[in-house]
């Protein structure tokens, strides 16, 4: 993980209209220094990042879902389980933190403190993540222990994994599928990227009406973050980051990593 330092401002919208191979093709691609490790996360399975003045918030998918406040070196400042299942993402709106709790398909909003759900929210666009014809394959950080892959069988599939994902719930039961990944807070609102739907919403808290949206570039969304009055977007399947217009969704810029980088889940931009 590479610090950058950017500042933002951004506004909703109107509904958009996914972008096309051919623009996503034209958008430039800024050049890549070489990443690296800042420091070694508190938890063992770090799945969101919020740059604040106070630190750097860390969502853990681990056991407990912990969240961590560290300074930019790395130090912790606090940590505490949360109330969330299996969660991704999580940004501060200034009093209390939002996380995803994927599997259950929530947004929760938490005490900054005590990681006690304080709402409970449902996810716009949440479900099966789909495959798609040209979709780029699943990947797994180059960093992560290696392991078997799960196998596509009958079972499996019954059992809630299916195209290498873990929809969470078994077929035939409760609503299969996951929710959402990156979050930001912004004037009030909550942007939000959701990777069944391949979409970033922008969701007003107090009414949970969304905003506007737009879609994002790949099939593996994941973490997202202010420069300026854009919003940059991570995919992890397509190692790549991608600079959205959130005005119209064009793709004005993209970050591509290498093979060998680590995948990009949170992310996030601080000054």
């Amino acid at each position: 993980m590479k610090r950058r330092n950017f500042l933002a401002y951004a506004a909703a919208a109107p509904a958009l209209h996914a972008a096309s191979a051919k623009s996503l093709s034209q958008a430039p691609t800024r050049k890549v220094g070489r990443v690296e490790i800042a420091f070694k996360s508190p938890g063992p399975q770090p799945n969101g990042l919020q740059a604040t003045k106070d630190g750097l918030w860390i969502m853990d998918q681990g056991t407990g879902n912990r969240a961590h406040l560290v300074t930019y070196e790395g130090k912790v400042i606090k940590g505490f389980e949360t109330e969330t299942e299996k969660s991704s993402g999580i940004t501060f709106d200034g009093e209390a933190l939002w996380i995803g709790s994927t599997y259950s398909r929530e947004i929760v909003k938490v005490d900054a403190n005590t990681g006690k759900a304080i709402e409970r929210h449902f996810t716009p666009g949440a479900g099966v993540i789909y495959n798609m014809a040209g979709d780029p394959p699943g990947r797994r950080s180059p960093l992560a222990p290696k392991r078997e892959p799960r196998p596509e069988t009958p079972a499996a599939k019954k059992e809630g994994f299916v195209g290498g994902y873990d929809m969470g719930k078994k077929l035939g039961g409760a609503a299969p599928g996951n929710g959402v990944h990156g979050k930001e807070w912004r004037d009030g609102k909550l942007w939000i990227a959701v990777p069944p739907s391949r979409e970033v919403y922008c969701i007003d808290p107090k009414t949970w009406v969304v905003q506007t949206k737009f879609p994002t570039s790949g099939n593996r969304p994941h973490g997202i973050g202010w420069e300026g009055k854009y919003l940059w977007v991570a995919d992890s399947n397509l190692t790549a980051f991608f600079k959205h217009d959130v005005e119209t969704g064009a793709v004005l810029e993209k970050i591509q990593l290498a093979d060998s980088d680590p995948l990009p889940h949170g992310m996030t931009i601080w000054q």
